[in-house]
């Protein structure tokens, strides 16, 4: 079993939900000529209203299976999801701030598997903060993964930027358990404005094995992609 669903499990992740506001009502008075309340006056006043009304922003869109690094039995994509996956955490389960997450989990007939997150901040500065925070735990990793699991260990790589949009970084981990399980994982964290996406790729087996060309191009493409 991968080491990306065998170190930790997810710690989780509760969203409140809040009504805010209460239906305001008004009194229509009486129109010259006798109209009855809701006639025109009203009616136009509506069409304005929801004519000037902000239109809801598109959501952010996923990798499809094809756009991940090649694989001889192919990948399949589950459905979009809400919430922080859990094939994560072996990084960022204890690091994530608490937002609306929304993820993609990809797999292939072997051992290969990806994953998708997104998130969409209140504002482009607290994208930036997410995506450094989010950089700093994937950095941190291998030091934690150690200290808090003698049997393992783990070596933590920066594989550099990416030029798309506000940017994107790649990062790599590969990790040896002392009966010879090994994994390695390729991460990266990119953003366009308030959103920030990451994706995760991983499998048995060590750097030499892992491929990189092919997932900077699908880290570029996720950040792209998302609108």
């Amino acid at each position: 079993m991968p080491i990306r669903t065998r170190v930790a499990a997810l710690a989780a992740l509760t969203a409140a939900a809040l009504a805010v506001g209460a239906a305001a009502t008004a009194q229509a008075g009486a129109a010259p000529g006798g109209t009855a309340p809701g006639g025109t006056a009203q009616k136009n006043a509506s069409v304005q209203k929801n004519a000037s009304a902000p239109k809801k922003a598109a959501a952010p869109r996923f990798l499809a299976a094809s756009e991940l690094p090649p694989h001889p039995t192919g990948w399949t994509a589950g459905p979009v999801t809400d919430g922080f996956p859990e094939q994560l955490a072996y990084c960022l389960g204890e690091g994530v701030p608490a937002y609306d997450y929304r993820h993609r989990l990809f797999h292939t007939e072997l051992d290969t598997s990806a994953v998708q997150v997104t998130v969409v901040t209140g504002a482009a500065a607290k994208g930036k903060a997410l995506a450094d925070r989010l950089n700093k735990e994937i950095r941190t990793c291998a030091a934690r993964l150690e200290r808090l699991y003698p049997e393992i260990e783990a070596e933590g790589r920066f594989f550099g930027t990416l030029p798309v949009e506000e940017g994107a970084t790649v990062h790599g981990l590969h990790t040896e358990t002392s009966y010879g399980a090994t994994d390695v994982n390729l991460l990266s964290v990119g953003r366009d404005g308030r959103t920030v996406t990451v994706v995760g790729w991983g499998q048995m087996g060590d750097f030499d094995d892992a491929p990189l060309a092919a997932f900077k191009k699908t880290a570029k493409k996720a950040v792209t992609k998302l609108y």
